[in-house]
């Protein structure tokens, strides 16, 4: 995707976050918003940096984490295509309290605060849009806290390789693929388990017929056993 050719108001009227704007206020917004291209491995922001952005990804994939001092990490978010994060930080003025990095050639949409602002000024109505944005990530964090605490870790998994199946009607489909978007080791981490539980739960579920495992392809041999299965 050229980066000079981008239309940002059109781009930003198919975000939900957006999408009731008027044309004058998607352009007016266009103004204040910067497109980068990063590559694998760069980092969005650090904890601690300046907040004066949220950010919207355009294409690839970023990993929002927290590192402890001795370098481990917990993977906290993987944000893709059309959503955004930092918003809350943004409103707060404080310092970003997590970091952020792309796992993939990204192409990142950063909305600056003081266009936020700005807009909010002009139209109440904007600051009732930001805030359903982030009751959408709240809501979304108290789901995942719900889930460390009353899933095991096999049913977080099967949750996870289930994620994009909706409805009983769905879960009757039968044959199932699914490509991890990311490394093994990260969605380990985004669920609370360790590299090795994640590995020996995905040996057990092949080993049972449930799954058959090609890199980061995952055929899912029968939806519903799987759904059921996750639920012993």
């Amino acid at each position: 995707m050229d980066a000079e050719r981008f239309d940002m108001p059109r781009y930003l009227s198919v975000l939900p976050l957006f999408s009731d704007l008027s044309q004058l206020e998607r352009e007016r917004l266009a103004q204040g918003c910067q497109l980068r291209r990063l590559t694998s491995g760069d980092i969005v922001f650090r904890a601690g940096d300046v907040c004066e952005a949220f950010h919207v990804v355009v294409l690839g994939q970023v990993k929002l984490y927290v590192a402890s001092p001795s370098g481990q990490e917990k993977v906290i978010d993987l944000v893709g295509p059309g959503q955004s994060f930092a918003e809350a930080v943004m409103f707060l003025g404080k310092p970003y309290i997590l970091s952020a990095q792309a796992l993939a050639d990204t192409l990142l949409m950063s909305v600056s605060k003081q266009a936020v602002f700005s807009e909010i000024e002009q139209d109440p109505r904007f600051a009732m849009l930001m805030l359903a944005g982030i009751s959408r990530r709240l809501h979304g964090l108290v789901r995942d806290v719900e889930g460390y605490a009353l899933r095991s870790g096999m049913q977080r998994l099967i949750g996870y390789l289930l994620r994009d199946v909706q409805g009983e009607g769905a879960v009757n489909t039968g044959v199932l693929t699914v490509s991890l978007p990311v490394s093994k080791a990260t969605i380990a981490s985004r669920l609370s388990l360790t590299p090795e539980y994640f590995s020996r739960v995905l040996h057990e579920l092949e080993v049972e017929g449930l799954i058959e495992i090609d890199k980061r392809k995952i055929r899912i041999l029968d939806v519903q056993r799987l759904a059921s299965y996750g639920s012993h």
